[in-house]
């Protein structure tokens, strides 16, 4: 385990690397953290060592690297096709827009490196009890629902997000706020996409 002061000279250390492409020297090392000499700063980088979180490289003038970390995941680039009320359906038009694409571990939606996915950016508080608000990035995939999931639908050639529900073997859609009805379609109800996952914005 490292000391309060290891996990300082590793992270310093680390830093230099990356923004410099190459080890900090004793004296940087000793004029970052106020050390009397050199020697201090051999003293932490031969402790980081031994407890293997540092590399010795003979016969070179920067002794010392770091070992290699694990690899990063492959992330998926997900297109955004514009906006999705939730609040009562309207016509909409999804199209995509091309620069804007979202970066996202696949794995943090329970998702394969392959999978097909899509973001739709949120219009309205009809999901509010499902903790979906405005300007939420919701993510998609097109597949068939099951009871429950929430759904982008065009529900009789308008567009909304809401729960995907049965009753009597007839499927509706359902918010999450008191204040909208349930929606029942008269002719059509099209299931684009089965959401995976949600993105909010800092404040």
């Amino acid at each position: 385990m490292l000391t309060d002061r290891q996990h300082a000279v590793l992270e310093f250390v680390r830093i230099q690397q990356e923004r410099h492409g190459m080890f900090p020297t004793l004296r940087e090392i000793s004029a970052h953290f106020g050390f009397a000499s050199p020697f201090a700063a051999t003293r932490h980088l031969q402790a980081l060592e031994k407890k293997g979180a540092l590399r010795r490289q003979p016969g070179k003038a920067r002794a010392f690297t770091l070992p290699p970390g694990p690899a990063k995941p492959a992330l998926l680039s997900i297109p955004i096709f514009g906006v999705i009320p939730a609040g009562l359906p309207a016509a909409n038009t999804q199209e995509i827009e091309p620069d804007e694409t979202v970066a996202i571990e696949p794995a943090s939606l329970g998702l394969r490196r392959n999978s097909r996915v899509f973001g739709l950016r949120v219009r309205g508080d009809s999901m509010i009890g499902a903790n979906i608000l405005e300007d939420d990035l919701v993510f998609l995939v097109p597949r068939e629902p099951t009871p429950g999931q929430i759904v982008a639908a065009l529900i009789d050639g308008e567009s909304t997000l809401k729960r995907f529900l049965h009753q009597r073997g007839r499927p509706f859609l359902r918010a999450e706020n008191p204040r909208y009805p349930d929606l029942l379609p008269a002719t059509e109800l099209i299931i684009q996409g089965v959401m995976v996952g949600l993105l909010r914005r800092s404040p």
